[in-house]
């Protein structure tokens, strides 16, 4: 039986010795910064990358991955004897998944799937763990794309900013832009809904918005509740430890996965920024 070979994109920010362990390839997204290019998660850290746009007076740009990027990951994997899952960034914030359908172009016939998750970040990074894993088990391109299905389709997101100022001038703000002009001293919280960025509420500290996405959490779960799979994402260290103890207070959960933002997501949400992503138990 052909093996399945999972590809994603850098906004998952799946660390390098993961994405080998379970056989996934990363295609990088590219940040524009001064007159550099650097690639997502290869040429640039989040630690370098935060600490220099808090101080910035210019504000970076992002690019898509081309269709030749994917082209040759393509051929790469075909050649190696596998059929190809891509599990890639909403389309509706940028233009990757595209890229990677003009390259399928080149290899009419061949058992690749492009799937646009209508996710990024966090529950993207989710969903590619969770069909890598069934691919090294023997899931065939059919069983991993319905369970890409299952979690993309299921898993809730909600993140909170310092402020909406990225989004704006990035022009990813989509249904949170009724925010704009309200917003000058609040956080808001956004959702993504059908792979567009929404707006939840706004609250005053980023205590407030933790405690705001935890108690829409527990509401959505019910009294009786738990998580399948949790995933919490920050622009810092300290960040993420304070949400992991705070989830685990909290909730009851089966499995964790902690991450950070990758730089491509950062230049739009800014430093700052948290995300908490969850799949209910079924």
């Amino acid at each position: 039986m052909t093996k399945v070979a999972i590809i994603t994109d850098s906004t998952a920010a799946i660390p390098p010795e993961l994405a080998a362990a379970l056989n996934i390839t990363v295609v990088p997204l590219t940040v524009n910064w001064d007159g550099q290019t650097y690639r997502d998660g290869f040429d640039i850290s989040y630690q370098d990358f935060y600490s220099r746009l808090r101080q910035s007076k210019t504000l970076p740009t992002t690019s898509q991955a081309s269709p030749g990027d994917f082209a040759r990951v393509y051929d790469d994997l075909l050649g190696k004897g596998y059929d190809v899952f891509a599990l890639l960034i909403s389309a509706g914030i940028s233009g990757t998944y595209d890229s990677a359908c003009q390259a399928l172009t080149h290899f009419p016939g061949k058992k690749i799937k492009v799937m646009d998750s209508r996710q990024a970040s966090m529950p993207l990074t989710m969903a590619a763990i969770r069909v890598a894993k069934a691919a090294q088990k023997g899931a065939t391109l059919l069983e991993v794309e319905n369970i890409a299905k299952d979690v993309c389709g299921r898993v809730k997101t909600y993140f909170a900013l310092e402020t909406l100022e990225f989004l704006h001038r990035g022009g990813r703000i989509g249904g949170a832009a009724r925010l704009l002009g309200t917003a000058l001293d609040l956080k808001p919280i956004l959702t993504l809904d059908e792979g567009i960025i929404k707006a939840v509420g706004k609250v005053r500290t980023f205590k407030r918005a933790t405690k705001s996405i935890y108690d829409i959490a527990r509401k959505e779960l019910g009294k009786n509740g738990k998580i399948d799979y949790l995933g919490l994402v920050a622009t810092d260290e300290s960040h993420l430890v304070q949400l992991e103890a705070d989830a685990r207070k909290l909730f009851e959960i089966n499995e964790l996965e902690n991450g950070f933002i990758s730089p491509v997501i950062g230049v739009h949400v800014g430093p700052g920024a948290f995300g908490f992503v969850y799949l209910p138990e079924k």
